[in-house]
């Protein structure tokens, strides 16, 4: 690679599970922190990334924020060729462009895939640096990753952890051994689950885990927070961060502390550091804006004192 430049992958072959609400949170909470990043949407059909940061600029352009944003690609499947092969050379030049272009100039590019199976999100795997796998903590997403028996015993991995692996193969023969893919499944929770079943789950993904290489983190909590604010192209992370017109809520704190937590999983460089330090500022800006706060209010006071004995 031209650069050193870290390249994270979210993928998997289900809709609902939260790829978008991962790919949009990581991207914000890296450029938060001050790492340039660049962002690639390979998804034809959805286009949901895309979609966040079309509605990002928009609002930018309404409300003037100063709202930070990546330097974002969208690449559609080829259409009208002849053969496959013509459509996959075609894909694979297009692609390869833009993820050249952002190597040379990014700390940190995002590849948001389709939930299918495609060339293109095939050859996005094999440049992974990390893949990251968002699933609801439930079986009917289990089975994304792994075909079980009537006692949840695991028969044989599915067919899109046969890709991954396929693919970090590809990359080890094309890049050599040193440059191993680091696999997180990012486990999202849902509200109205018992805790029995939530044990059940993450007890399979851990034995599961072993078996064919990926690491179990805690994701994302379901929030109506997150799907609000997609409309405007905004995250947790701008609500705390930007002056939006919006008081922040314990619900707020709580999702931002969940994508921080996300982002020190990755255990990219720098990246915990980084973290500290802004949550500090922002400690020391909020104890700042308190304490004028409190001076307004004493300055009313003093003045409302003076004007009595007036």
């Amino acid at each position: 690679m031209a650069n050193e430049v870290h390249v994270i992958v979210v993928g998997n072959e289900k809709g609902g599970t939260g790829k978008t609400t991962s790919s949009m949170h990581i991207v914000m909470g890296l450029l938060k922190l001050g790492f340039s990043v660049g962002s690639i949407d390979i998804d034809s059909r959805q286009q949901s990334l895309s979609n966040f940061f079309t509605n990002r600029e928009y609002t930018e352009g309404e409300e003037h924020y100063g709202l930070e944003m990546p330097e974002h690609y969208f690449i559609p499947r080829a259409l009208g060729k002849e053969t496959v092969e013509d459509i996959e050379r075609d894909e694979h030049d297009r692609f390869m462009r833009k993820l050249r272009h952002l190597e040379e100039t990014k700390d940190f590019v995002l590849i948001d895939t389709p939930g299918s199976n495609t060339y293109l999100a095939r050859l996005a795997h094999s440049y992974s640096d990390t893949i990251i796998t968002p699933i609801n903590d439930s079986f009917i997403d289990f089975d994304l990753l792994a075909k079980l028996d009537r006692s949840g015993n695991v028969l044989r991995p599915s067919l899109y952890s046969e890709m991954v692996w396929n693919q970090r193969m590809v990359r080890a023969q094309r890049d050599g051994e040193s440059r191993a893919t680091d696999w997180l499944v990012l486990c999202n929770r849902l509200s109205h689950l018992d805790a029995k079943n939530k044990r059940r789950i993450f007890g399979a993904l851990e034995k599961l885990s072993d078996r064919i290489g990926f690491r179990v983190v805690s994701g994302f909590t379901e929030r109506v927070i997150y799907r609000e604010m997609y409309q405007k192209g905004l995250t947790v992370l701008d609500i705390l961060d930007h002056d939006l017109g919006v008081r922040p809520t314990l619900s707020h704190i709580a999702a931002r502390a969940e994508v921080w937590d996300l982002l020190k999983s990755l255990r990219l460089d720098n990246v915990n550091e980084r973290i500290k330090n802004f949550e500090s500022r922002a400690q020391e800006s909020k104890e700042s804006a308190n304490s004028q706060d409190k001076d307004e209010e004493n300055s009313y006071k003093n003045n409302d004192e003076l004007q009595a004995a007036i």
